[in-house]
């Protein structure tokens, strides 16, 4: 274990942990209270690690994750489709006018866009809820530039899909897609900050947050961020 330390710099108390909490298989008995650790180990300890730290994901939610990637029913493929689930699973909001006035508006997006046979898909749902919950506070000016954002969409899905290659390699598609969510999240912070500046110049804050965003790589470089929080 000492060893499988070294190469990724994760502390032997937090893979301990990991192991504790099956987000990391068991290594390989050489001996009495010993274990022999792989290749596999170290890129499995490394894609928890960045789930953790980028990903900004619950241990539960990892261990659901590992779970679908372990299971072998759940083919590469379908990962692409329940890791995003699993991250990001809503309740439904009770039926009602509102609910069926958003309904309306996803499923006549769904359909100028082109996209079929979505009726069953939970992200559907998803995307119900969230119309709903913009109009009960008020925001349907939000709706206005659901196009746009469907279009960018589409544009990600098709590069993520470039990306994740063969549908064999089961952590590929997963580290794509989980920490492809984080990725696009920051690059359209970027963006936002960008585009704020240009239309009404540097601020402050702007300033502020780069310096907070240094202080969290160099944390992270030297392995801090990579912790349960009992630690």
């Amino acid at each position: 274990m000492a060893a499988l330390s070294v190469q990724t710099g994760v502390s032997v108390p937090t893979i301990k942990y990991y192991l504790r909490e099956g987000l990391l298989p068991p290594g390989r008995p050489v001996g009495r209270d010993e274990a022999e650790y792989d290749a596999a180990h170290v890129r499995r300890l490394k894609l928890v690690c960045a789930l953790v730290e980028y990903g900004d994901l619950s241990i539960a939610v990892i261990r659901d994750l590992i779970a679908h990637l372990d299971d072998p029913d759940v083919s590469g493929t379908d990962l692409l489709g329940v890791a995003p689930l699993t991250v990001t699973a809503q309740d439904d909001p009770p039926p009602g006018p509102d609910w069926d006035a958003a309904e309306r508006i996803v499923d006549n997006l769904l359909r100028r866009r082109g996209w079929k046979d979505l009726d069953q898909h939970p992200g559907r749902h998803v995307l119900i809820g969230l119309v709903t919950s913009l109009a009960e506070l008020g925001r349907e000016d939000m709706l206005e530039v659901f196009d746009d954002h469907s279009v960018a969409a589409e544009r990600v899905a098709e590069a993520d899909l470039r990306v994740v290659g063969d549908p064999a390699d089961r952590e590929r598609a997963l580290e794509i897609v989980v920490l492809g969510d984080t990725v696009l999240a920051t690059l359209r912070r970027l963006a936002q900050a960008h585009i704020s500046q240009v239309i009404h110049g540097p601020s402050l804050e702007g300033s502020q947050q780069s310096e907070k965003s240094n202080e969290r790589s160099s944390m992270s470089a030297y392995g801090y961020l990579c912790r349960p929080s009992y630690e």
